[in-house]
C-alpha cells in the first residue's frame, strides 16, 4: 500500500493542432477517467488548466490538464496542488514516454526527467520528483525506424496501429486507476500487466 493518489495531471499541448499528438497521451487518458467518474472539465484560470473533481472513498480527487503549454506544465500543477494543499507523494502525471514502446505502459515513482519538458518543468516548480509517473509508451523513432527528429515525432499523430496500441494500453489504465486512488500500487500493476480481455 502506499498514499492514495488526489491529483492526476495529464500532460498535453492545449488546442485542436496538437489534440491526437503523440506528446497527448497524458490529455487522452484524463479525457477517459472524466467519462468514467462523470467528471466535466471546467477552464480554471486560477490553476491555468482545465479541472475536473470527483468524489471518491470521502476524499476530492482533481484531475487537471494544463493549458500552459507542455515545457509550463509545473505553474498549473504547482498552483493546484498548493491551494489543495496535495502532496507530491499523492499525485499521478500521466505522460507518453519515448522509451517505451506503442502499448506499454509502465507505473513509476520518482526519477528523472529524461529530457521530457513537462516532466522537467514541474520538478523544477515542485521542487521535487517524488509524485507517481505512468508512463505511456510512444515509441521514439528510432525504434519505429522512423527518420524523424524527437521533437517532430511527438508533435505528430501516431500511425493508425500505434495509435491502436496506445489506446489498449489507456484502456489497461482506465482499469487499474481506482486501485490507485485506493493506494493498492501492487494491484494496479497487475492491472496495467494484464491484456484487456
Amino acid at each position: 500500500m502506499t498514499e492514495a493518489i488526489r491529483l492526476i495531471v495529464g500532460l498535453g499541448n492545449p488546442g485542436a493542432k496538437y489534440e491526437a499528438t503523440r506528446h497527448n497521451a497524458g490529455f487522452w487518458m484524463l479525457d477517459l477517467l472524466a467519462e468514467d467518474f462523470h467528471a466535466d472539465f471546467k477552464l480554471e484560470h486560477n490553476f491555468f488548466g482545465e479541472v475536473a473533481k470527483f468524489r471518491r472513498g470521502g476524499e476530492t480527487i482533481y484531475l487537471l490538464k494544463p493549458a500552459t503549454y507542455m515545457n509550463l506544465s509545473g505553474k498549473a500543477v504547482q498552483a493546484l496542488s498548493h491551494f489543495y494543499k496535495i502532496p507530491v507523494q499523492s499525485m499521478l502525471v500521466v505522460h507518453d514516454e519515448l522509451d517505451l514502446m506503442p502499448g506499454q505502459i509502465k507505473l513509476k515513482r520518482g526519477g528523472g526527467h529524461a529530457g521530457h519538458n513537462g516532466l522537467r518543468d514541474i520538478q523544477s516548480k515542485l521542487g521535487s520528483n517524488d509524485y507517481w509517473r505512468l508512463r505511456v509508451g510512444i515509441g521514439h523513432p528510432r525504434s519505429l525506424n522512423l527518420s524523424q527528429g524527437v521533437a517532430d515525432f511527438v508533435l505528430h499523430m501516431p500511425s493508425k496501429v500505434d495509435h491502436e496500441h496506445i489506446v489498449a494500453c489507456l484502456y489497461r489504465a482506465r482499469q487499474a486507476i481506482p486501485a490507485l486512488l485506493d493506494g493498492d500500487r501492487d494491484r494496479a500493476n497487475r492491472l496495467l500487466a494484464e491484456p484487456k480481455a
